[in-house]
């Protein structure tokens, strides 16, 4: 069964799944399996070094796949000297990519230079007000995110069960649902709940494709939904990463200073030069990994076309078989 939606419309793709522009995991290779698998591959543009170096990530991507895709920009607060954002924006539009995902600080600037260019816009948000004000400068599509998720989760604490009912009394731009989703049941859930679709990172890093070590993806299998720590709270700098010796050194530190906790007590800790040597050594308990609850609904690790097809099959089956049933039923004990 066809599973069509408005974001299915818009972006031309088959199932309407798309996988999060995660750093250093959205490469060109993980992007073009979910891409073929008749999802939508985003790669992490700024994952790749430099804007050359992203340049040579899209013609890789365009290599290994002809279905759409997408490249997220994710802006954020640097410690040092910031990324070239305006540069890679620019490679982005010069090398005609179609969809653009953006995420992190208001992306007012880039999104009008990107619709200026023909592109369609996805901008992450964790709350309702944000995504009212996305809608305001133009943005196509609203990834709302729960709590549940990776990374980010903001500082307000909605989980997707209240956001997406929310998000579909109050918005007329296509959204999909992001945060905490693994599985057909859960997709169906959130279409039910009127979400155009859903937005996958964790569940994605924990598949062959993926680039994080065995190690990492092992950890997920084994993990429960309890085994995330939301961190730098009292910065109000809210991350959801994996609950390893160094996450929990971090909450630790935190916990003991309290509120004369700063960011250079942990810094040694979460700096991503360190994540990324983690990564290289795959050693799951080196440094710091985002990993959202979703880890609680992860027992194995299949090729991207395996999981698409179980995806799939578990939203039809949850759609026709369950929901249909139990309506078909209620109707008939009332008669």
């Amino acid at each position: 069964m066809p599973i069509r939606t408005r974001v299915t419309e818009m972006l031309g793709i088959e199932y309407p799944i798309i996988m999060g522009g995660m750093t250093a995991v959205g490469t060109p290779e993980l992007a073009a399996a979910v891409s073929n698998a008749g999802g939508l591959g985003i790669i992490a543009i700024h994952s790749a070094g430099s804007p050359e170096k992203g340049r040579e990530w899209i013609r890789r991507l365009r290599r290994l796949t002809s279905k759409p895709f997408g490249v997220n920009l994710t802006i954020l607060p640097s410690i040092g000297a910031p990324l070239p954002y305006e540069e890679y924006s620019s490679v982005i539009i010069e090398e005609g990519v179609k969809i653009v995902e953006t995420a992190g600080s208001s992306p007012k600037k880039f999104i009008q230079r990107f619709k200026n260019a023909g592109i369609i816009t996805i901008h992450k948000c964790v709350t309702i007000r944000h995504a009212q004000s996305a809608e305001k400068i133009g943005v196509d599509i609203i990834s709302l995110d729960g709590m549940e998720c990776a990374g980010h989760p903001g500082e307000e604490d909605i989980g997707n069960f209240v956001l997406q009912a929310k998000g579909a009394k109050v918005l007329k731009t296509p959204f999909v649902c992001s945060g905490g989703v693994g599985t057909g049941n859960q997709i169906a859930a959130a279409l039910a709940l009127g979400s155009d679709g859903v937005n996958c990172g964790t569940r994605f890093c924990a598949t062959k494709e993926s680039i994080w070590p065995d190690s990492y993806k092992m950890r997920m299998v084994q993990a429960n939904e309890t085994d995330t720590v939301l961190m730098l709270r009292r910065l109000r700098n809210t991350s959801r990463v994996f609950k390893n010796d160094v996450a929990k050194e971090v909450e630790r530190i935190e916990s003991k200073q309290g509120k004369d906790f700063k960011f250079s007590d942990v810094q040694h800790l979460v700096n991503g030069i360190r994540g990324r040597e983690a990564e290289r050594m795959g050693d799951a308990d080196g440094g710091i990994w985002s990993a959202g609850q979703v880890i609680g609904l992860i027992d194995d690790i299949p090729t991207v076309q395996e999981l698409m097809d179980k995806l799939v099959k578990e939203t039809e089956d949850a759609i026709c078989s369950r929901l249909f049933s139990m309506v078909t039923s209620t109707r008939r004990s009332r008669l």
